[in-house]
């Protein structure tokens, strides 16, 4: 669906089931300025890695068996070690993932009334994931990547709320619907079909945000990421058993049988990411977050222990739950998903049985969702149909998860008063960077490598230096990591994996000179890959292609 159900595309794939990760720099380059320089220019970051997919031998995307072979495409992207210079032409083909920029006013309110709640919830989790790690390295490791995630988006919504502000996005919202209003005023015809959508809009969202908040807070409750990883793993059984019972295609899609594989994996490795006494403690922390909130908005299977039950009873409630649980074991996970929810739910497991009535308010939140997103849609597409025939149908349809096409040039960026950033940046700048600690320790090899100027096919002649990030004015979001950057020739020059801080609001609304697409240059991966880790056998391979 596009501009709100105004248009619809099909999308057809091929699925491909066995990939194998070959060849991924070390964290001290992949990683190189870690949080610090997330969203941040200048960037020194080597993020990538290379993966082949593999098919069975009749070319059919199988999972993983040791008789299938390397996939041949029908074509192949070209690389381009010439380089480029500012002003230079360059496009991205992609995935992004959501951008919000038909959003009326009204709707943007509510997005940062929730970036704000969703600050203060992240900087507390990252703040208690931090102090249980402090002195536990195996439990620093295992959330090591639940944090990053955390900060990543943390930085995202304060450089959206700051850069809204500082560009005055909600005064130019406003006034794009009042320009919206004149035009629909123009004619008798435009306004008996439009005059009142806005309007309309403005009502339905004060209904909206309350269901939001409640929606949100249950998706929380049920989140690794945010409460418990054991909780989230109980839900996960109980969804799919009661899925498993339904014909395929009538099944929620995370539950089809083409992902069922997955989610056997989330199950089976979920210990990797997380430590079972944090995780009892930070469930204890959660809940006692929610004796806060209005209870309308609490699940009924808390409400007497959140609003009736002492501190004390509430911790003794948590640690039930761990002790009598058989969800530790990751065996007992796998076999209880190949039940039926009859052989399930006579369990006398606390967990199951908490999930399960959580779970049973889910679904009917779920349900509500469904109804209040589509009266949301019904009412945004007779707006969308007015905003195209206002603009002759020349507006880009909002990121939904589909391909997209998004070209600009090379080009630098003034930030803010008497500051310029070039648009490349180069290894004298990782040098420059080092402390000798992470995220910016640079291996003695690399260093090395640059004393000598030992930089092969890859260096840059204009700089002299081996080329490691550059920017474009191109327009994208999450979801486009991994896109490759192209050239007008339609080779590829880069890969995306960031934006600049000062384009994080692009997901509403563009302001141009400062929407930037940060790339690692092809120059640099092949470099590190070849002269760093000395991987010739994949260079070879990528030259034969």
């Amino acid at each position: 669906s596009m501009y709100s159900g105004n248009q619809y595309f099909l999308f057809r794939f091929k699925r491909l089931r066995d990939i194998r990760l070959v060849y991924a720099p070390p964290r001290d380059l992949g990683n190189y300025g870690g949080d610090i320089d997330n969203w941040i220019w200048p960037r020194h970051t080597c993020d990538f890695s290379f993966l082949r997919a593999y098919v069975s031998p009749q070319n059919e995307g199988n999972s993983y068996h040791s008789d299938n072979v390397p996939y041949e495409p029908k074509s192949v992207m070209k690389i381009s070690l010439d380089g480029f210079k500012d002003n230079d032409f360059s496009f991205v083909m992609g995935y992004p993932g959501r951008t919000y920029r038909n959003y009326t006013l009204s709707e943007l309110k509510l997005d940062l009334d929730n970036m704000r709640r969703n600050i203060t919830l992240r900087q507390d989790l990252i703040a208690f994931l931090e102090q249980a790690g402090k002195d536990n390295r195996e439990v620093e490791i295992k959330y090591a990547g639940t944090i990053k995630g955390l900060n990543n988006g943390l930085k995202n919504f304060q450089g959206k709320l700051e850069g809204m502000q500082r560009a005055g996005i909600l005064g130019k919202k406003e006034q794009q619907e009042k320009e919206f209003l004149t035009w629909v005023n123009k004619s008798p015809e435009q306004s008996e079909k439009y005059a009142d959508i806005l309007e309309k809009i403005d009502s339905f969202m004060e209904k909206y945000r309350k269901f939001s908040h409640k929606n949100d807070i249950f998706n929380q409750l049920a989140s690794s990421r945010s409460s418990s990883a054991l909780l989230s793993q109980a839900i996960t059984i109980i969804r799919t058993t009661q899925e498993r019972q339904k014909p395929d295609m009538e099944r929620e899609p995370r539950f089809q049988e083409r992902n069922l594989p997955y989610i056997r994996q989330q199950i089976e490795l979920a210990e990797r990411s997380y430590d079972l006494d944090t995780d009892r403690a930070l469930l204890k922390h959660y809940l006692k977050n929610m004796k806060d909130y209005p209870a309308d908005q609490i699940p009924l299977v808390l409400q007497d222990l959140l609003t009736q039950k002492s501190e004390k009873e509430l911790n003794e409630y948590v640690d039930k739950l761990y002790l009598e649980t058989i969800l530790a074991s990751s065996d007992e996970r796998l076999k209880l998903i190949d039940m039926t929810p009859e052989q399930v739910l006579p369990s006398k497991d606390p967990f199951l049985i908490f999930a399960n009535e959580l779970e049973k308010e889910m679904k009917e939140l779920r349900e509500e969702s469904k109804a209040i997103n589509q009266e949301r849609a019904d009412l945004k597409k007779i707006y969308l149909e007015a905003f195209l025939e206002m603009n002759e149908g020349k507006i880009a349809p909002d990121a939904n998860s589909t391909i997209r096409f998004t070209y600009g040039v090379i080009d630098g960026y003034i930030p803010r008063d008497a500051v310029y950033y070039k648009s490349q940046t180069t290894l004298k700048g990782v040098i420059e960077k080092e402390t000798g600690e992470f995220p910016f320790h640079v291996p003695e090899k690399l260093k090395k490598l640059f004393a000598s100027r030992d930089f092969g096919p890859y260096i840059d002649k204009e700089l002299q230096d081996i080329p490691v990030c550059f920017l474009n004015t191109t327009n994208v979001t999450g979801g486009n990591s991994g896109s490759p950057t192209l050239n007008a020739k339609g080779e590829q020059t880069g890969i995306i994996f960031d934006m600049t801080y000062e384009s994080v609001t692009g997901d509403y609304y563009v302001i141009p000179e400062l929407q930037r697409t940060i790339s690692v240059d092809i120059r640099y991966v092949l470099f590190v890959t070849e002269k760093f880790s000395e991987a010739t056998h994949v260079i070879l391979s990528l030259i034969h292609i």
